[in-house]
């Protein structure tokens, strides 16, 4: 240990430089030699007592006496004893033997009168430097000696009477331990009423017949010795002629009023109050002006003794014990004092001091009587040891100023008073010795973040060094926040940080020379579960998986480890344990618990626990029982089976018609899962038998074993079939059909169907027939289509069932007789008509009304010779009683016939007399195809055909085009017009190298009709380079170009060839290719342009150019202008440009005339047209 004298100031110089540090120094008044063997090694110390035997030595006469004494110092210490205050020379007693090494002595007392050894024994060690002596050990033989000769007589007592049967056993060392029994070794059966006092004696509080014996022996067993001793018996006579009465209590012992009773502190004091009376009184104990020790407090022997353990000075006071039976109480005060051997405050301490040093030995005690308190100098007393100037003795306090080398000593501190006195030795070491660092260096020690962090620095030296702590060797550490520095030179983190670590340097430094020590701090990352297992509910059978991630330094090695209930897991294959969870396959109800994962490092850990609750299906119900039972209900009850963990939902109420449907279990009702009876609605004439499912969040249960069959009397039936309906199957009949009863709903036997009908608005009575097992009947020769009244009733053995409902049905229909008349036809437009008509009469329909069918067709259009076409026919069916209809989808310019009939569920009656009608002009179609052939520098030649359908008179052709750059810039539209019978042009004065886009269409007096586009390139002139180079975008041949004009030429040579050799449209392809814009190249095989095809997806300009005559052309050339402008005509600036840019979808479809397109998507311009 290290303890403070004082602050000073020091200064270290380190190797690397002079600093000037302010360090912590701690000085001492008692240096402890550490236990260290190293360190301890060459050290000298003065003798110090480690083993003695205990003051008062009882001993065994069969076995041989031990004394123990044994001690330590540097030179080993040498052994003398003293008995009864005199010197004990042992090497003249044969019987005495000293342990080698110590001052053990073993005494031979075989043969030998143990008496002999009797007394007071005191050992001395004593070296060089002091002598330590022992305590006094008090030797003493153990004795049992025989129970005195006497003759007891027999006592005669009458019944209700207080008796004390004393022990007095003889006194033995050590006292004996009481107990009585009779002849036969059976120990006394004792009570509150018959009880043992702490003396021995037996006391009855009153007697009874039955404690009449002969045979009442006390028995004296004596620890050491093991042997027992016995009083002669006693013999005790309850008579029963005049029996004392009932009486208050009274205190057979303590006797008076009060007694006293003395304890010494720290033993257990032991209070005994015995009362007599009759009946027999009860016992209870309390302390007067406070509160009983209830930690430390028992009762005994039926409480009459009360115990308390540990005295301390607060037990003292008057203690009350009451007797109390019916006829009053009686109560005896105790006056406890507590008084107290002599014990330690503080006991002298050994000091290590340096040569000038003052030291102080203290020797504080307590006591009642106050301890005497007496000071010795190697077991010599003070005041007749050498005069000591540098000694001065105050009371329990001895100081030693200004120590020299040569003046170690051991101080016996000794304190006493009657009840007993302690004895210390303390020594005194004066040393000189440089400091020692006994902490092992290059200590490695590691913390967790945020933790406290304790580095070591255990010294030794004589003065007592001074600790100073240095960071990374450099950085001085101050005892301050974040850093304590302790008195044992242990430096204290109380929250390390990651910043923390590294090295740490501890001096120990005194005026004999100085030590340093390095040690090292790793502070680490908390190890912390992430994801804690959660709570899970598992259907018995399945797996339950409990995650359990955790983060950790990385340096540490974890370990996980999985508790179940805090206990380990089950040494069971189904239990599979991963890095990061544990499965628990198949579980089972034993696999309900607490599951807690634990991950721990060498340094911290971290858990978390989850609970696993196991489900399943629950238990059928059990214990079936039918009550109340009536003619149309009962009540079922039933005892609920185990839920497993998973409350019942719902009960399920099943029955089995054993008449019926034997072998069938229905659902009859379901009733709440807290329920456990059912009141039950019957139907007649069923052979009933029960079951009950339980139903939790599982599943349902197994049925439950059926209740007993309960039988319920016939009836008329309660209900008639139901679906009833009326249907002509054919003209002249009229079929009743219905959904028969099932033999649960017949409530009887004999189940037959009463069929009545008669014809509704007539009146006529009701007809009727009585059929069995069929579910319809056919009546014969009904009007046609005629509503009819109709009732089917239930009628079994026990009577009809209840007035059945009138339903209302109709006869069978036939085909209509009439065709609508009036018809007319009004056109809206060239591909839409109107069409009237005068709805037939009802009569005339006989049937019921479905609606009028409307035939059409195009005979032919209107400027083709008839005959020359004919289209197949078209219906329209328009439902209910309708007077008109639209026809759409008309071709224009066309000639139509239709004819209309009426129509009911049997069919269609006779068609109008035929009408025709004219449609107007329209729109025509697109152009059929559109050619661009003859492609030449400066001009295309165009072909295309007239369109399908001209929907009119044919009026002409219109042409637009306009050029498209590489980088799908669109140029100014050019717009020509045609006659109809013209279908061929060739257009001139175009750009060679140059990509066109033509859009056509057709037209008629109603307007222009959908765009076809082709697309064609003019042929590229390979003789001239094209004029129109953009600079800008060639920057990087203007150097060559001033320096060599023959590379110039080379390297358009080599453009032309990766050109031809690319084929590619997109600008992206040709930007890689670094091409001009207006060269196009041809190719090498066939000197044909590349052909430019749109894709699939429908992105303009993106294809690929493939030969195909010379022509660019797309498939089909169907491309509308709409697909490129903001109309189906396109719309053009007031100079003729186009608007837009060359963008948006290539539909495949035609579109009308007028109709708009998606609107076009810009790009970036790169080059300008010619």
């Amino acid at each position: 240990m290290i303890h403070p004298i004082m602050d000073r100031n020091r200064k270290w110089m380190p190797g690397f430089g002079a600093v000037l540090l302010i360090l912590l120094s701690h000085k001492t008044s008692a240096l402890e030699v550490p236990l260290d063997p190293k360190v301890l090694e060459g050290l000298p110390q003065p003798p110090t007592i480690t083993l003695q035997s205990p003051k008062d030595y009882i001993f065994d006469p069969r076995e041989n006496i031990v004394i123990h004494c044994e001690a330590k110092g540097k030179p080993h210490p040498s052994f003398s004893w003293t008995r009864n205050g005199t010197h004990f020379d042992v090497e003249k007693d044969s019987k005495v033997l000293v342990k080698p090494g110590s001052g053990t002595l073993v005494i031979d007392i075989s043969g030998e009168k143990a008496e002999a050894y009797e007394g007071t024994y005191q050992c001395t060690a004593h070296n060089e430097h002091g002598t330590a002596v022992s305590n006094n050990i008090v030797i003493r033989q153990s004795r049992s000696p025989l129970w005195s000769k006497e003759r007891n007589e027999p006592i005669v007592v009458q019944m209700g009477v207080s008796l004390v049967l004393q022990c007095r056993p003889p006194a033995g060392l050590p006292p004996p331990v009481i107990f009585w029994m009779d002849n036969n070794f059976q120990r006394l059966p004792l009570d509150k009423r018959v009880s043992q006092a702490l003396n021995g004696d037996l006391y009855f509080s009153n007697v009874l017949p039955e404690d009449s014996r002969p045979d009442y022996i006390c028995y004296a067993r004596f620890p050491h010795t093991q042997t027992i001793q016995q009083k002669q018996p006693i013999s005790v006579t309850v008579l029963n002629k005049s029996p004392m009465g009932e009486r208050r209590p009274g205190f057979m012992t303590p006797l008076g009023i009060t007694s006293t009773q003395m304890v010494l502190r720290g033993e257990t004091l032991e209070l005994e109050c015995i009362a007599d009376g009759l009946p027999t009184p009860e016992m209870s104990w309390q302390k007067d002006g406070g509160e009983l020790p209830s930690s430390r407090m028992s009762f005994h022997n039926f409480k009459k003794t009360l115990k308390i353990s540990d005295v301390s000075e607060a037990d003292a006071g008057d203690y009350r014990c009451t007797a109390t039976n019916s006829l009053g109480t009686a109560h005896h005060i105790i006056k406890v004092t507590v008084k107290a051997a002599p014990f330690w405050v503080s006991a002298p301490r050994n000091l290590i001091l340096a040569p000038n040093e003052t030291g102080i030995l203290t020797c504080r005690v307590s006591g009642e009587p106050k301890p005497k308190i007496s000071w010795f100098v190697n077991g010599i007393p003070l005041e007749n040891a050498p005069v000591d100037h540098s000694r001065k003795v105050d009371g329990d306090t001895v100081i030693l100023s200004n120590v020299q080398s040569g003046s170690s000593a051991v101080y016996q501190c000794n304190a006493s008073n009657e009840f007993g006195y302690l004895m210390a030795n303390a020594f005194v070491n004066v040393l000189a010795e440089a400091p020692r660092v006994l902490t092992p260096p290059n200590r490695v020690y590691q913390v967790i973040t945020n933790n406290p962090a304790l580095l070591h620095c255990a010294s030794f030296g004589s003065p007592i060094p001074t600790i100073t702590w240095f960071k990374d060797s450099q950085t001085s550490i101050k005892n301050g926040d974040p850093f304590v520095i302790h008195e044992n030179g242990t430096l204290e983190i109380h929250v390390a940080q990651p910043l923390n670590s590294g090295k740490y340097t501890c001096i120990a430094t005194n005026n004999l020379g100085i030590k340093e020590n390095h040690v090292y701090l790793e502070v680490k990352e908390p190890t912390r579960i992430l994801k804690q297992p959660e709570y899970k509910v598992v259907q018995k059978g399945m797996s339950a998986v409990f995650e359990c991630k955790v983060k950790h330094d990385p340096s540490l090695v974890p370990t996980m480890t999985w508790l179940k209930d805090d206990g380990e897991l089950p040494d069971d294959e189904r239990f599979d344990v991963d890095t990061d969870s544990l499965t628990i396959k198949d579980v089972t109800d034993g696999d309900e618990g607490t599951y807690t994962c634990i991950m721990n490092t060498t340094l911290d850990q971290d858990s978390a626990s989850a609970m696993l609750t196991v489900v399943e299906k629950p238990d059928p119900p059990t214990d079936l029982e039918l009550t109340d039972q009536t003619e149309r209900s009962v009540q079922l009850t039933w005892i609920p089976g185990d839920e497993h963990n998973s409350p019942t939902q719902k009960f399920l109420i099943q029955y089995e018609d054993l008449l019926h449907q034997p072998g069938v279990w229905i659902n009859l009702t379901e009733v709440a899962g807290t329920s456990t009876t059912a009141q039950l609605n019957l139907s007649p004439h069923v052979y009933y038998s029960f079951r009950v499912l339980a139903v939790n969040h599982v599943g349902y249960s197994q049925p439950s074993q059926p209740s007993s069959q309960y039988r319920t009397n016939p009836a008329a039936p309660d209900e008639n079939p139901s679906d009833v309906q009326g249907v002509g199957a054919e003209p002249g009949n009229l079929v009743i059909s219905w959904t028969p009863l099932t033999g649960f709903q017949s409530n009887g036997p004999n189940l037959e169907y009463k069929v009545q009908w008669r014809q509704k608005d007539v009146d006529n009575e009701w007809s009727s027939e009585t059929v069995a097992n069929v579910s319809q009947f056919v009546v014969s020769g009904t009007p046609t289509y005629v509503p009819y009244e109709i009732k089917v009733q239930a009628v079994n053995y026990y009577g009809s069932g209840p007035e059945p409902e009138v339903v209302i049905g109709y006869s069978g229909e036939d085909l209509p007789l009439s065709a609508p008349e009036s018809v007319q036809v009004m056109v809206h437009n060239s591909t839409l008509a109107e069409v009237h008509w005068e709805p037939v009469s009802f009569p005339s329909v006989r049937g019921k009304l479905q609606g009028y069918k409307v035939y059409y067709h195009r005979e032919r259009g209107l400027h083709e010779t008839e005959g020359e076409t004919e289209q197949q026919e078209q219906v329209l069916t328009f439902s209910g009683n309708r007077s008109e209809g639209r026809l759409p989808g008309l071709q224009p310019y066309s000639l139509y016939n239709l004819s209309i009939r009426v129509l009911n569920s049997k069919g269609e009656g006779p068609p109008s007399p035929s009408k025709t009608f004219e449609t107007p002009e329209g729109v025509p179609g697109p152009p059929s195809f559109l050619n661009v052939i003859n492609p030449s520098l400066d001009s295309l030649t165009l072909e295309w055909g007239p369109p399908m359908n001209n929907n009119g008179r044919l009026a002409g052709y219109t042409l637009k085009y306009q050029p498209v750059n590489n980088t799908n810039e669109l140029g100014p539209v050019k717009v020509m017009t045609f006659l109809a019978n013209e279908t061929t042009t060739t257009l001139g004065n175009l750009n060679s190298s140059m990509l066109y886009k033509f859009y056509l269409s057709a037209k008629t007096i109603k307007g222009s009709g959908p765009i076809i586009t082709e697309e064609a390139l003019t042929v590229m002139d390979t003789a001239v380079p094209s004029r129109q180079v953009d600079i800008a975008t060639q920057g990087w041949f203007i150097g060559l170009m001033c320096a060599i004009a023959l590379l110039i030429l080379v390297l358009l040579i080599v453009c032309f060839i990766k050109r031809n050799k690319g084929g590619k449209y997109p600008v992206k392809e040709k930007e890689d290719a670094h091409q001009d814009p207006e060269i196009q190249p041809m190719k090498e095989d066939d000197g044909t342009f590349g052909e430019y095809s749109d894709t699939e997806d429908h992105k303009p300009l993106k294809g690929s150019r493939t030969p195909s005559n010379g022509t660019v052309r797309r498939d089909e050339s169907d491309d509308s202008l709409v697909d490129y402008g903001e109309g189906g005509d396109g719309q053009f600036n007031e100079d003729g440009s186009f608007i837009g840019q060359y963008s948006g979808k290539k539909e495949k479809d035609t579109h009308e005339g007028n109709e708009s397109s998606e609107a076009p998507s810009p790009v970036n311009a790169m080059n300008s047209f010619v």
